[in-house]
């Protein structure tokens, strides 16, 4: 069965979007007088939920709008704000806090609630009054939810739309075909979000029982490590939008899944730039290294460059904050391209570990360096020999004022020559 078919059978008989879509394939024009219609609460009559004309084109692509909300949330709208708050013996002040923070706008006394908005606030509202959680810690379980299930959305939904609704059969519209891809999709992606939620809940929870001390939770040591693709902002001129996406997209997958392979943490992705963590500096200097090698072997991808330190990280809200952060962001703004440049913490973290050996005391020059590092001979510069015992090799760099931090001296991190059997 075609494709566009096996969605036109998911289609719910005698709805708006079912006649809509037989409609146009058809050759007919749209149903303009279909506005569907909710009744309210405690017997207040019928309110028609496009909320204006039906005369007019918006009006049917707001009506199939509609009909996609009553999917997904599985209920009509029945509740004001305020009936919503009555309804969970909430205060209307706390609920609209929590509203906002899950970051869903003021609606003003609009019927656009639900049954499943007033259960969401009473349990909010109980997990405060059973004394489990604090108001501002409520109100933050709000927000982190509501800032990372928004950007999960509305990835999902172009996503999905990109991919699937693509040579659909000439007439039909984005709208049309979104019901059923929905309605297939729904019940898979909601048990899918679940499983993924609980494994990563139970990674995390796993490190909080193992730390040492209650500060370790939120304030512990990690190597902090940016990863930066070179000129991208010249590039992004050059390139059309869907190239754009298409280079992002295969920057973010190859460096989300080498980090997540080898141990790490992607904490997020500002397109071109992507910010990740260990709690192992070895760890963290390998993953360094494997990003700058496999990007290299792309060529539809600009060059690389990776700043990392090592120190206290405050962690919050699934976020990191502090100057250790500020550091490996200014240590990649000056890093070379296909280098990593690391912080003097980091390099003492390193050799603690045995993974280097003591770095010369004298700081060369960039090029000498980098030179180094290529395994190429330099003036003045010895080249490193294989050594079984060390995994990399590091060079000091001359120190230089970094915005913000002072003098900064920063080493080059590079991989040493493996020993030949």
């Amino acid at each position: 069965m075609p494709r566009i078919e096996r969605f036109r059978a998911n289609i719910p008989p005698g709805s708006s979007v079912r006649r809509a879509t037989a409609r146009r394939v058809a050759g007919a024009p749209p149903d303009r007088q279909d506005t569907r219609q909710v009744r309210q609460p405690h017997g207040d009559g019928p309110v028609a939920e496009d909320g204006g004309d039906g005369g007019t084109a918006g009006t049917h692509d707001q009506t199939v709008a509609l009909d996609l909300e009553r999917l997904i949330l599985d209920a009509p709208r029945r509740y004001t704000p305020y009936q919503a708050a009555r309804a969970a013996d909430v205060p209307m002040e706390l609920a609209t806090r929590f509203w906002r923070a899950m970051g869903f706008p003021d609606i003003g006394q609009s019927r656009a609630l639900t049954d499943g908005d007033v259960i969401a606030l009473r349990r909010l509202a109980g997990l405060v009054e059973s004394g489990l959680l604090s108001e501002t810690m409520a109100i933050q379980v709000a927000r982190s939810t509501g800032q990372t299930t928004a950007r999960l959305a509305g990835w999902q939904m172009d996503t999905f739309l990109d991919n699937l609704t693509q040579s659909v059969e000439p007439g039909l519209t984005r709208a049309e075909v979104a019901y059923p891809l929905v309605e297939l999709l729904l019940p898979e992606l909601e048990q899918f979000l679940v499983y993924v939620w609980r494994r990563q809940l139970a990674a995390v929870t796993g490190r909080v029982v193992q730390a040492a001390e209650d500060t370790e939770i939120t304030s512990g040591r990690l190597a902090v490590g940016f990863a930066d693709l070179v000129g991208f902002t010249r590039l992004s001129r050059r390139l059309e939008e869907e190239e754009l996406g298409e280079l992002v997209e295969t920057f973010e997958n190859t460096c989300s899944d080498l980090i997540a392979g080898q141990g790490g943490r992607v904490i997020k992705t500002l397109g071109d730039e992507i910010l990740y963590v260990s709690e192992d500096p070895v760890t963290a200097a390998e993953i360094a290294l494997s990003l700058i090698e496999a990007l290299a072997e792309n060529d539809t991808i600009p060059a690389l460059r990776v700043g990392m330190a090592f120190g206290t990280v405050t962690s919050r809200m699934g976020d990191v904050f502090g100057t250790t952060v500020n550091l490996a962001s200014r240590l990649t703004s000056i890093a070379p391209k296909d280098a990593v440049l690391i912080d003097g913490e980091f390099a003492t973290a390193l050799e603690q570990h045995g993974s280097v050996a003591p770095a010369d005391a004298d700081g060369p020059g960039l090029a000498e360096a980098l030179s180094a590092a290529a395994g190429m001979p330099a003036p003045g510069l010895p080249v490193p020999g294989p050594d079984a015992g060390h995994r990399f090799n590091l060079q000091p760099m001359w120190r230089r004022p970094v915005r913000g931090l002072g003098l900064v001296e920063p080493w080059l991190l590079s991989r040493r020559p493996r020993t030949q059997p």
